[in-house]
């Protein structure tokens, strides 16, 4: 097991701080894209049911895809240190 450093630990805080951040606006986005028709166009509660309903299963899978795929891009980049 090989100890980190703090510039490592702190890289590790920063990726999943970002991670996090753009995973919030892109389900963000997401569910704005999807819902937002329910908000300009008058549509009956069924369909304004269901879009929200879509919105928010589509706006988590977005957030959770985000997240996976900025750390594990992160975990796998190649380790450049030393000369």
């Amino acid at each position: 097991m090989v100890r980190r450093t703090q510039a490592d630990r702190d890289a590790i805080t920063i990726e999943i701080g970002y991670a996090f951040v753009s995973g919030c606006v892109a389900a963000a986005l997401t569910f704005g894209a999807v819902y937002g028709p329910a908000l300009v166009f008058e549509l009956s509660p069924t369909a304004g049911a269901a879009l929200k309903l879509a919105a928010g299963v589509l706006a988590g899978a977005v957030f959770l895809f985000r997240i996976t795929h900025v750390l594990w891009r992160f975990a796998r980049r190649p380790e450049n240190y030393g000369p």
